[in-house]
């Protein structure tokens, strides 16, 4: 039983050495993020944006990913801006100021800068919810 556990622990070490030495991370941030990052990151828990909203593919469906926004050529922080501060007809107005939109959008960014959404574009409607039925 002893060997046993000497193996399996041999295992994760070596594992555990091979995932931080050997595994891509070119999509990793190269910068931790700044305090309006933060800031915006803590504004997303406290207005509970992920019951509708997803990052990562993680979160709820009644909005689009927020994964990959800010880099879309058609969309970008200005297209965030206008919608976080004004609100549309899903999407409450929750009356914001111009600094706390500025923290949503600086931690959209940095989110798009960090990863991939993984869900198809074809499965992608075209109110930015997901259609993964067919």
């Amino acid at each position: 039983m002893f060997r046993l556990w000497i193996i399996l622990f041999s295992v994760f070490v070596v594992y555990t050495c091979f995932v931080y030495t050997c595994c891509d991370q070119k999509n990793a941030p190269s910068t931790p993020p700044d305090s309006r990052v933060n800031a915006g990151w803590t504004l997303w828990q406290e207005k509970n944006c992920q019951s509708c909203h997803q990052v990562y593919g993680l979160g709820g469906y009644l909005g689009p990913d927020l994964t990959n926004t800010a880099g879309d050529p058609y969309k970008g922080e200005k297209y965030i801006y206008s919608f976080i501060k004004n609100g549309t007809g899903k999407m409450p107005n929750f009356n914001l100021n111009d600094s706390e939109v500025n923290n949503l959008v600086a931690f959209l960014v940095w989110v798009d800068r960090s990863g991939k959404n993984i869900v198809p574009k074809e499965k992608v409607t075209w109110t930015g919810n997901y259609n993964l039925d067919n």
